[in-house]
């Protein structure tokens, strides 16, 4: 990962973040193997698919779709948008998310059963991952909150009418609210700043003002963690650092 920043803002060009997915092969009851399906509320993302083969499955206020995912596919979706990764064949995949990685940071909700989003400590109890516990039982979890999501996943697509969808879209929305104020912060950290220091480049330039140019940077980093249990699959996780 090499990157030329401007100095004083973290992480990658646009305060973007990278990880590295190896989407879980796990059966699900459907007979599909996959991830959890959730959505984000604030943050697009984008998948660049780097080997194997499967699918991602979404789902929309404009309805559900299928999108096909092979090496060379770049597929991205906007916030609110349901997505569920299928793993064909060993499918893996570079997932670049916007505000220096806040979708895998507290950006997300997984759709749990409508009984689980009524409090965020109940939210909490069925989804977050205990840290002191064994790869195996780390695993066992992850792989129960994946279920317990796909059921009110297929709720949502066997529904008649979009109110349970709009009713999952405002429980989400509650679950998160105690969190926009870190959110926004973040983001102006990010890429508020980012997109700031843009306009005074450009604002430099058109006075002839080069200065900018002197303190040009590259970097580069190795993932901080490989092998995390993510929402969808086995993550290696790039950090954003100053």
């Amino acid at each position: 990962m090499v990157s030329a920043v401007t100095p004083g803002i973290p992480g990658l060009p646009g305060a973007v973040a990278v990880s590295r997915l190896r989407v879980y092969d796990w059966p699900a009851a459907d007979g599909l193997s996959g991830g959890t399906p959730h959505l984000h509320l604030t943050c697009s993302e984008a998948y660049v698919v780097t080997g194997g083969s499967g699918s991602v499955q979404t789902l929309t206020t404009a309805g559900y779709e299928v999108t096909d995912l092979v090496p060379g596919t770049v597929a991205w979706f906007t916030p609110g948008t349901i997505h569920r990764l299928v793993n064909e064949r060993d499918l893996r995949i570079t997932v670049l998310m916007q505000n220096g990685g806040l979708p895998e940071a507290g950006d997300a909700v997984m759709t749990l059963p409508p009984r689980y989003l009524t409090d965020p400590g109940i939210y909490a109890a069925a989804t977050v991952l205990p840290t002191d516990a064994s790869e195996e039982e780390r695993a066992r979890r992850a792989r129960a909150r994946r279920d317990l999501a796909l059921e009110g996943y297929r709720a949502l697509l066997d529904a008649d009418g979009p109110e349970p969808l709009a009713a999952f879209h405002r429980a989400a929305a509650a679950l998160v609210g105690p969190r926009l104020a870190e959110w926004r912060e973040r983001w102006l950290r990010g890429a508020g700043a980012a997109a700031a220091a843009t306009g005074d480049q450009l604002d430099r330039l058109e006075r002839g003002d080069l200065s900018h140019l002197a303190e040009a940077a590259v970097r580069a980093g190795q993932p901080s963690a490989r092998g995390r249990f993510g929402m969808c699959g086995r993550l290696d996780v790039y950090e954003a650092a100053d």
